[in-house]
């Protein structure tokens, strides 16, 4: 029988082959973070952004042209029904897009597509949905046969109007202060380059 630091020698020995082996062999185990992760894995709901001015807005816009999509649907007949295409168009159109924007803001996806500039996307989306909907409200509304579809079908086409109007202003607003604050990370960038560069006199001899 071996005796015990026989022992303890060749477990020592083995957990250090062990050890060896499992470092030099290919087949590891691949682990990642999860910080890094990507997919739809750690999606949370964000609820500031629905507490806010935006938010709160993106969601009675949605509310408003669904409202207002449904009336129109219920129409069977018309004539003329040019109008009521319009209308019909514009309601689902923005029901479809801003729905689509809620999302990716409310559940911060749009943190993950940093190449698309969000707050210019918010604003073009809402300054044409106020256009086309009070053009498409006049027209219902000049064009209605004073069936209470469309009375409906106007109101709120003239409410999801200046939910859209409002949340415009705030776009422009919020558009403005991003721009600022990369003109001056761009400034501070520069200038924090220019330095670097004076305090590195080899470079000047470089350039010179």
């Amino acid at each position: 029988m071996r005796s015990g630091e026989e022992l303890d020698g060749f477990e020592g020995e083995a957990s250090s082959t062990s050890m060896i082996s499992g470092a030099s062999s290919p087949y590891q185990p691949t682990t990642e973070p999860v910080s890094q992760r990507r997919g739809l894995a750690g999606l949370r709901c964000d609820p500031d952004y629905l507490r806010g001015a935006l938010g709160r807005l993106k969601v009675a816009q949605v509310i408003l042209a669904l409202i207002a999509f449904i009336c129109i649907e219920t129409i069977m007949a018309c004539s003329p029904c040019e109008g009521l295409y319009f209308f019909e168009f514009v309601s689902c159109s923005a029901f479809v897009v801003t729905g689509v924007l809620l999302i990716m803001f409310s559940l911060n996806l749009h943190m993950r597509i940093p190449q698309i500039n969000w707050n210019l996307t918010d604003l073009v989306n809402t300054g044409l949905s106020t256009f086309l909907f009070f053009i498409a409200s006049i027209v219902l509304a000049t064009l209605n046969h004073r069936a209470g579809a469309e009375i409906a079908a106007v109101i709120f086409g003239f409410l999801a109007t200046a939910a859209y109007a409002v949340n415009t202003f705030l776009a422009v607003q919020k558009w403005r202060v991003s721009i600022r604050q990369q003109s001056t990370n761009d400034y501070i960038r520069a200038r924090t380059e220019s330095r670097d560069v004076d305090s590195r006199p080899e470079i000047q001899r470089l350039d010179t």
